[in-house]
C-alpha cells in the first residue's frame, strides 16, 4: 500500500472539497447539493481512517472482499459504505448485508437479489442504476433507451430505494465535451422524476457522476455525488 501521510490525505481532501464548493458556486447551485464520495479501492484501512479523521464519512469500494476486510478493521467508525463496482450474482448477499448504497445496478436480477437479501433489521438499500451513456463494450450499464423499462421492472421491490443514476462516461479532453456527455443523464433523471412524481418510491434525487478529471463538468451537469479517489489518496496502488 502507498505510504501517503495523514497530513497529505487531509490536505488533498480539503482541496477536493474546495473544488466541489467552488464548482457549485460557479453553477449557482446550493453549496450542499453535491456530496463527495471518497473512492478508497486499493487503499488501506489506515488511509480511510486518515480521511475520516479529516471529516470524510462516505467511502466507495469496488472490490467486495477487499471492502469487507476494511469494514472489519474500521467497525469503530461511523462510515457510510458505498459499493460502486460491477456486481456478480454470487456477491449480492454480502453487498446487501454490508453496504448503505450500491451505485452499479444494471440488471433486474441483481436488483431483485439485493432486495430479497437485504436484512430486515437494516434500512432500505439505496441504489443507483448504472447507465452506459457511450455504450462502451468495456463498461457495465444500461443504455438510456433501456433505462425506463429496467426502472419500471424494479420500482416496487420492497427493500431497496431507487435513488437515481450513475455513469462512468468515456474520457473527454475539455470541460464542454465532458459536460455535454453527462447532460443526457440529467435529462433522463428529470423525465423519470416526472413519470414517478406521484409515488413515494423510487426517490430519484441522485446523479452519481464525475471523478477527479471531470468533477467540475459533472457538477455543471447536475451531479449530486462525485466519486473522487486519486485526488484524495494519490495514484491507485
Amino acid at each position: 500500500m502507498s505510504n501517503i501521510t495523514d497530513n497529505t490525505i487531509a490536505t488533498q481532501l480539503s482541496d477536493v472539497k474546495k473544488r466541489i464548493h467552488d464548482a457549485l458556486v460557479t453553477q449557482h447551485r446550493d453549496t450542499d447539493s453535491a456530496s463527495l464520495l471518497a473512492v478508497s479501492k486499493t487503499k488501506s484501512a489506515e488511509a480511510i481512517r486518515s480521511a475520516y479523521a479529516a471529516g470524510q464519512r462516505a467511502f466507495g469500494e469496488n472490490y467486495l472482499q477487499e471492502a469487507l476486510e476494511k469494514q472489519t478493521q474500521l467497525t469503530d467508525l461511523d462510515i457510510e459504505w458505498h459499493f460502486i463496482g460491477p456486481i456478480q450474482s454470487n456477491k449480492t448477499r454480502a453487498i446487501a448485508e454490508n453496504f448503505d448504497w450500491v451505485h452499479s445496478v444494471d440488471r433486474e436480477k441483481i436488483a431483485r437479489r439485493l432486495s430479497e437479501q437485504r436484512p430486515s433489521t437494516l434500512p432500505k438499500l439505496n441504489i443507483c442504476i448504472q447507465v452506459n451513456p457511450d455504450e462502451e463494450d468495456s463498461k457495465s450499464g444500461v443504455t438510456l433507451n433501456e433505462l425506463p423499462s429496467l426502472l419500471e421492472s424494479i420500482a416496487s421491490l420492497p427493500n431497496i430505494c431507487i435513488r437515481g443514476l450513475m455513469a462512468i462516461p468515456a474520457k473527454r479532453d475539455n470541460f464542454e465535451a465532458q459536460r455535454d456527455a453527462l447532460l443526457p443523464l440529467a435529462k433522463a433523471l428529470s423525465q423519470l422524476q416526472d413519470t414517478y412524481s406521484e409515488l413515494e418510491s423510487p426517490q430519484l434525487d441522485t446523479l452519481s457522476m464525475g471523478m477527479s478529471a471531470d468533477l467540475e463538468a459533472a457538477i455543471s451537469a447536475g451531479a449530486t455525488w462525485v466519486r473522487i479517489g486519486t485526488d484524495i489518496f494519490g495514484t491507485r496502488d
